[in-house]
């Protein structure tokens, strides 16, 4: 016997309202925005987070790791650099990055972003976005860091890691407080000229710059494996719409637009509508599993960039040449439909061409 859901999961009564980031930190350097599990309930529910990077010329986010495995994305800026020491390695990789960008950031992986533009040059702004199965706190990016006021190594008592270092306790309390900024700050030119230089092979090989729409898996880039996760960038000009898609997989979506505004729909349990809404340049949502989502331009375009929580998604479109609903026989639509034979004819028809 076929059993239809008989309890509404979590997701049911999600809130999937998109919301604008709230600044956690700013300095001369620069500033960090993220959407906090409280404002975003749906980021909890989803097991995904989100946050965004803006660095000021010259500025510098210390050397850090965190609790959640995620992809960035360069929204603006053409001459940034990113250090990276991955888990089980003893060795530093500088990597060069610009606008149009993807670069994973594996959980646990230490890293230090800087841009290194002129002072007369853009900002540096890097949107993030991952899972947070492992997160300290559901829904939300924790950090933790290497260096300044705010270090790990700085709460350890003085005894302690002059012995783990062989370090004179004298000398270890200077270099635990001589480093007073916090998260961000903005270096001088003599130590800009200090940064190390990014390699060729390296930002090859870990990132991938994407300016058209695409679907961007493990098998189009294999670093996306080391991550967990895969991308897509949708860009719609004036008043186009993208087919309803879904994922078949029960992974998740979580949606930032890039640029542009629209209507986003999102239908869910039941084929209740789930989200029907404006969304503007900055705004994040969240597509819960197995749950169909299309979007539509407005009069100056929209622009999506989305992470997907597998490496390997499964993606199904109910429009175009891989359609689902394009598959089904003739007679299957004419019956499931309730549709004369014409009117399936002018539907296939249809599905296939868009």
């Amino acid at each position: 016997m076929f059993f239809y859901h008989h309890k509404f999961p979590v997701e049911a009564n999600m809130d999937l309202t998109p919301k604008q980031a709230q600044k956690l930190f700013e300095g001369d350097g620069g500033a960090y925005y993220i959407w906090s599990s409280s404002d975003v309930p749906a980021l909890v529910e989803a097991k995904v987070g989100a946050g965004k990077l803006v660095l000021q010329p010259h500025g510098f986010a210390l050397p850090h790791y965190s609790d959640s495995s995620k992809l960035g994305y360069v929204l603006q800026g053409d001459d940034g650099l990113v250090g990276m020491v991955f888990p089980n390695t003893s060795e530093e990789v500088v990597i060069k990055l610009k606008k149009g960008d993807v670069i994973p950031v594996p959980l646990g992986s230490v890293s230090w972003w800087f841009n290194n533009g002129g002072s007369n040059s853009e900002e540096l702004v890097v949107v993030f976005l991952g899972e947070t199965t492992r997160a300290y706190i559901p829904g939300q990016f924790t950090y933790f860091l290497l260096a300044g006021t705010q270090s790990l190594l700085g709460g350890f008592s003085t005894e302690f890691v002059s012995k783990a270092y062989n370090v004179d306790a004298e000398k270890w309390d200077i270099l635990v407080v001589v480093q007073t900024g916090v998260l961000i700050i903005k270096l001088g030119e003599d130590e800009k000229t200090k940064m190390p230089k990014p390699s060729e092979n390296s930002t090859h090989k870990l990132v991938h710059r994407i300016t058209s729409a695409t679907t961007l898996t493990e098998k189009e880039f294999p670093f996306l494996k080391q991550a967990g996760l895969s991308a897509s960038l949708i860009k719609l000009e004036a008043n186009a719409i993208s087919s309803p898609i879904y994922t078949a997989d029960a992974t998740v979506q979580v949606v930032y637009v890039a640029g542009g505004s629209g209507q986003i729909q999102i239908v869910g349990l039941d084929g209740k509508l789930a989200l029907d809404t404006q969304v503007k340049a900055g705004d994040l949502f969240v597509v819960p599993s197995f749950f169909m989502v299309a979007k539509l331009a407005g009069k100056n375009g929209l622009e999506c960039f989305s992470v997907i929580t597998s490496s390997q998604p499964v993606l199904e479109d109910l429009a175009g040449k891989t359609s689902a609903l394009g598959a089904l026989s003739p007679e299957m639509l004419q019956i499931a439909l309730n549709i004369t034979p014409e009117l399936q004819g002018l539907l296939s028809s249809r599905i296939r061409k868009i």
